[in-house]
């Protein structure tokens, strides 16, 4: 039958012993420890009350290893490198890949298309990128952040405002060519995409159109803006999308904005990440990189950027 293990001695009192034979003094040993010289005596007096026999000669201005004590120093010695090195390769694992959840149109329209100007600038960092509209618990998972819509109000989060929710009626302009558009009403007698979003009633009423029913028609909901957008450039209908969304598909013809209103829900894009992470410098890099790269669209387009509901 063979013999159970020994117990381990308390693993405070090992790191202390490793610590003070690698140093060959007490004192050198607190400092790395961040412990008082009488600590340290204590925790090596503790191990040696558990080994049975003294592990340090004290002198008094120096300590040496015991025979006992330099039977014991290569083993521990080696386990804490183990450790080290174990640690140290996760740290630069950790601190090399960052892990972001966003959403779906944010992630296609924006994000991916500029993260290649982040990857130049970090070449070390692995940027992995997941979709979905599930509210991920951030302090509890693997990613490092995230982008979510909303008021800026998470517990344990930093957040900083991104972009304000703004939204403004879109098409193709083969749907509207020879038509009359005059005004927000006119809206009215084209195909709507999406009809039972309740935005399209913010947006008439800001633009003067109180009362809109629009539940007689058919809700072709089409779930997220992306696919919102492309069905309108499609000649499908209009559709109601944020314009920082789609900037180049405005600014290239594909999109026509025929009126200039934006509302607002009083909402918008956030960079988010748990508090007690924000020294990461993975997070770091990429909150510093990414607040640039909308302070630019800013002054590019500040009309676009305003969480004033136009009237």
């Amino acid at each position: 039958m063979s013999k159970p293990p020994s117990k381990l001695p308390p693993m405070s009192a090992v790191r202390v012993f490793e610590a003070a034979a690698r140093h060959q003094s007490f004192t050198r040993a607190a400092e790395e420890l961040g412990m008082t010289q009488a600590a340290v005596s204590y925790q090596i007096r503790m191990l040696e009350d558990r080994v049975g026999a003294p592990l340090f000669v004290r002198m008094p201005r120096q300590v040496t290893l015991t025979a006992k004590g330099q039977q014991l120093a290569p083993a521990v010695t080696d386990a804490f490198n183990t450790l080290r090195a174990a640690f140290a390769g996760m740290e630069e694992t950790v601190q090399s890949t960052l892990a972001i959840t966003t959403l779906s149109t944010f992630a296609s329209n924006w994000l991916i298309p500029r993260l290649g100007r982040f990857q130049h600038l970090f070449p070390n960092i692995a940027v992995q990128i997941s979709v979905g509209d599930r509210l991920v618990d951030l302090g509890q998972s693997e990613f490092d952040l995230g982008i979510r819509s909303g008021e800026g109000d998470w517990p344990g989060l930093e957040a900083h405002l991104l972009i304000p929710n703004l939204f403004t009626p879109v098409c193709s302009p083969e749907l509207i060519r020879g038509a009359e558009l005059r005004e927000p009403m006119d809206l009215l007698n084209f195909p709507i995409i999406s009809p039972g979003d309740p935005w399209w009633k913010d947006w008439f009423t800001a633009a003067g159109v109180p009362d809109v029913d629009l539940s007689r028609r058919r809700d072709n909901s089409l779930g997220i803006q992306q696919f919102e957008g492309m069905a309108a450039m499609a000649g499908q209908g209009f559709a109601l999308i944020n314009p920082f969304f789609f900037s180049d598909d405005l600014a290239a013809g594909r999109l026509v904005q025929p009126f200039d209103l934006m509302a607002s829900s009083g909402r918008g894009y956030w960079l988010v990440y748990p508090k007690a992470r924000r020294r990461s410098p993975k997070i770091e890099a990429f909150r510093d990189w990414i607040l640039s790269e909308v302070a630019g669209d800013a002054e590019r387009d500040p009309l676009t950027y305003t969480m004033k509901t136009s009237a």
